[in-house]
């Protein structure tokens, strides 16, 4: 019997030096148990074969029992932990190493050429911060956290109302009446248990603007209203922080990276000064159709992910306009201004 339990450990504890995933060698180990039970039931008494199995049905199956016990305690232990920590609000340490669900959960983006191991890493490092939870900024914010991005903050100062539920797809029907940040988080952690996210319920100024973006790495901007955005405009260009903003109205949307600092314009390089009023009405008076918020929320997570990542060409420089009416798509391309009030005395980064 002993030189079975000496096999059986061999298998287990010296797989991993010939790289045996733990199936295998839990599989090898079973297979190996089995055949206890086939030698003692079939062979008779005082076999040398038996004896490789303590020579009785009922020491085996008391050997399988303790065996079942501790596997259950090693496999549960990891649950419990994670489950604890996940309660307490606990995320792994930026430095530290992705866990085997980590891994697997971001096993897509590893296997692309352009993010790999070192981009996931930088996702999870970075600090991104998402002005607005509507119709922008649910899809934006929904993709960011399934992307593994580290730490999101999200600051609206409205509430979740029924009408809003026909496009901003985050938040659901029992939520009507919650803050939409509070709303925001609670899906964002429920998808995903390995980032933080920083709810705002407030309206954001200019002071409070100032504050807020310092902690941050990269502003999205999915507001409204011009006001605040060219607010929104002037403190990410005094911070050097790039800003992805995007628009709509009805069929149409438009989305850019306006990152001075390193050459590209800024939004009021591209608009020198906000429509007069009425030119152009807000969705709750033009209306707006339910898909083309997820289109434009989801390209804001995707140039956010690019920034971060350093993959592929991203939209510093070129105004996207996507018309989903008739399925056309344009691109123009944008150049920093002079004369620019906000950014035209920005020097540029190398």
């Amino acid at each position: 019997m002993a030189i079975t339990f000496v096999l059986m450990g061999v298998i287990w504890f010296g797989g991993p030096i010939l790289r045996l995933p733990k199936a295998v060698r839990a599989l090898l180990v079973g297979l190996i148990y089995v055949l206890g039970f086939v030698v003692l039931l079939t062979l008779p008494e005082g076999h040398n074969m038996r004896e490789l199995f303590g020579d009785s049905v009922g020491i085996w199956a008391l050997v399988g029992m303790c065996g079942a016990v501790v596997g259950l305690y090693v496999w549960a232990l990891p649950l419990l932990r994670k489950r604890g920590e996940t309660a307490a609000g606990v995320v792994p340490e930026a430095g530290g190493s992705f866990s085997e669900t980590e891994l697997d959960r971001y096993a897509r983006h590893i296997v692309l050429r352009e993010v790999g191991g070192l981009g996931q890493k930088r996702l999870r490092e970075a600090r991104v911060l998402v002005i607005g939870a509507g119709g922008l900024g649910a899809p934006a914010l929904q993709y960011l956290g399934a992307a593994g991005v580290g730490t999101i903050g999200v600051v609206d100062d409205d509430v979740v109302e029924n009408a809003n539920l026909q496009r901003q797809v985050i938040h659901k029907d029992a939520a009507i009446g919650t803050p939409k940040v509070f709303s925001a988080q609670s899906e964002l952690q429920a998808q995903n248990p390995f980032i933080s996210v920083r709810p705002y319920h407030r309206r954001l100024d200019q002071e409070s603007a100032e504050a807020l973006f310092a902690e941050y790495d990269l502003i999205l901007d999915g507001t409204d209203n011009f006001d605040t955005r060219y607010m929104v405009n002037r403190v990410a260009v005094a911070l050097g922080k790039p800003l992805i903003s995007a628009a709509m109205t009805q069929w149409e949307g438009q989305i850019s990276l306006y990152d001075p600092a390193h050459g590209g314009p800024c939004y009021q390089c591209v608009f020198p000064e906000p429509p007069a009023p009425g030119l152009v009405p807000s969705c709750s008076e033009a209306g707006v159709i339910g898909p083309l918020p997820g289109v434009m929320g989801s390209m804001m997570a995707v140039e956010a992910i690019k920034v971060i990542t350093g993959a592929g060409e991203n939209l510093r420089g070129v105004l996207f306009t996507y018309d989903a009416l008739y399925g056309e798509t344009r691109k123009f391309t944008t150049s920093k201004r002079a004369d620019c009030p906000v950014c035209g005395a920005i020097q540029v980064r190398a």
